[in-house]
């Protein structure tokens, strides 16, 4: 170690984010429980309310794809953990591609993740609009009344982005625990009204096992996208090196137990072949359990909570990915300015893309465009997972990984692998129309990079010369 002196650490000056939340009490770091909640609220978006119905068709098999998924998710789960304890730093994914590869791949991370969250923040907004429409029929009677109504559930969830991380901790709490009471009513209270004979086949279909398995799979592999969302605020969580990985797996392990057992319960519930036609599963499930028809009004306010409390979550991601490499000089610096613990550039810029996506979903002509786009993103996603992955790898087996008992090492490497195996059934899950556009889009990204690289070529010879 070196003894050259140096000066009292309490004399340095704080960094600019860590100078802002001292400032400012609307800049806060996020404890476990809010991380945890930021996994399980980004994880569980409005999705899970159709995905019984839509597993239905191939029988209670489904829940075995469902059951090999969730062990692919957390190892992908455990696998951030491991690199947060690395580079417990803003940008996730970002960080640890950018440092196992440089900066090419880094920015392949950053633009990729950063496409899929304001496209998905759109899609996801025009989704809520269908629950909102349930509540307040009068807004699903005009299209520019449902454009209204998709750009409110944006911008509200953005607000309070830009109002503080303090805010967003807070709105992400109640978003999660007020989802999560209908979803555990059905998903635990539904076992005690389980019927068996509503299963229906094990194999409902004429495919074999492995094809049944797989097939069901293709619909179920996106339902964990969001895995990383600690790992992408880092910055911003308390003691990262711990919490981002606690977070991380106790939001996935969550976010597997409600899919699980909600599905489990809506199978015992509802006839199989009232289940197969559905589309509303969980609406079924309430009135079958209470009788009725107000279950419909429930689970609307669920699934919008839902969707408002994802909303804020990847609203925050969506500017944090940027942020961190906006810092290495790989996205335009605007996008560095942190107000309140925020990167408010990010926030406006990415929310004002969403909008315009919005728009242009209720105005186009053309029928499906949207849900092609919708479709793309689910494979910019899991670039960053492919790449996280292999940074573990190229971590663990160059040696730069700290010294560990060759036990840990064989786990660590084997989670490793069985992360990038997973991430790669994500890809062949989109179809190959989707991974062709993915591409492209992907690629859009390239001269983007070499513009900055460029200027930051420029800016280290003029500070040498």
């Amino acid at each position: 170690m070196s003894t050259t002196q140096q000066a009292p650490v309490t004399t340095a000056p704080p960094a600019p984010a860590e100078a802002d939340r001292e400032a400012n009490p609307h800049a806060r770091r996020f404890g476990l429980p809010i991380a945890t909640c930021l996994v399980m609220g980004n994880i569980i978006g409005g999705g899970i309310f159709l995905l019984p119905a839509s597993v239905a068709p191939f029988g209670t098999i489904s829940l075995v794809a469902f059951g090999v998924l969730t062990v692919g998710a957390i190892a992908l789960a455990l696998v951030f953990g491991r690199l947060a304890e690395r580079n417990p730093q803003t940008g996730g994914p970002y960080v640890y591609a950018r440092a196992a590869f440089g900066d090419f791949a880094g920015f392949l991370a950053a633009w990729s993740y950063w496409i899929t969250t304001w496209v998905s923040n759109a899609a996801l907004a025009v989704a809520a609009v269908g629950y909102l429409s349930v509540l307040f029929p009068p807004v699903g009677e005009h299209k520019w009344s449902m454009c209204l109504g998709a750009l409110a559930v944006q911008w509200l969830p953005a607000l309070a982005n830009l109002a503080g991380t303090r805010y967003v901790g807070a709105v992400q709490l109640v978003a999660t625990v007020l989802k999560f009471a209908p979803l555990l009513l059905v998903a635990v209270g539904g076992l005690f009204f389980f019927d068996p004979a509503n299963l229906g086949p094990f194999q409902a279909t004429g495919q074999s096992a492995v094809g049944a398995v797989s097939a069901s799979a293709a619909i179920l592999l996106f339902s964990y996208l969001g895995v990383e969302s600690a790992a992408v605020s880092a910055g911003e969580v308390r003691d990262p090196e711990r919490n981002v990985g606690r977070a991380t797996i106790l939001g996935t392990v969550g976010a597997a137990t409600v899919y699980l057992l909600g599905t489990l319960a809506v199978f015992g519930l509802v006839a199989h072949d009232k289940l197969v036609s559905s589309s509303a599963p969980f609406t079924d499930a309430v009135n079958a359990m209470f009788g009725g028809t107000w279950g419909g009004t429930v689970v609307a306010c669920a699934a919008l909570i839902s969707m408002v409390g994802a909303l804020n979550g990847w609203t925050l991601l969506s500017a944090q990915t940027p942020y961190a490499a906006a810092k290495d000089g790989l996205f335009p610096k605007a996008f560095e300015i942190k107000k309140r613990g925020v990167p408010v550039v990010g926030v406006v810029v990415t929310v004002i893309l969403a909008s315009a996506l919005t728009l242009y979903n209720y105005t186009a002509g053309s029928e499906g465009v949207f849900e092609v786009l919708v479709l793309v993103t689910t494979f910019t996603a899991t670039v960053p997972y492919l790449l996280s992955a292999a940074a573990q790898l190229y971590f663990l087996l160059s040696g730069q990984a700290e010294r560990v008992h060759r036990g840990r090492l064989v786990r660590d490497a084997t989670l490793a692998c069985l992360a990038f195996a997973f991430s790669m059934w994500l890809v062949a899950g989109c179809g190959y129309a989707a991974v062709y556009q993915g591409v492209l889009f992907l690629f859009a990204g390239v001269p983007v990079y070499a513009v900055m690289s460029a200027r930051m070529s420029a800016r280290k010879r003029r500070a040498a010369a």
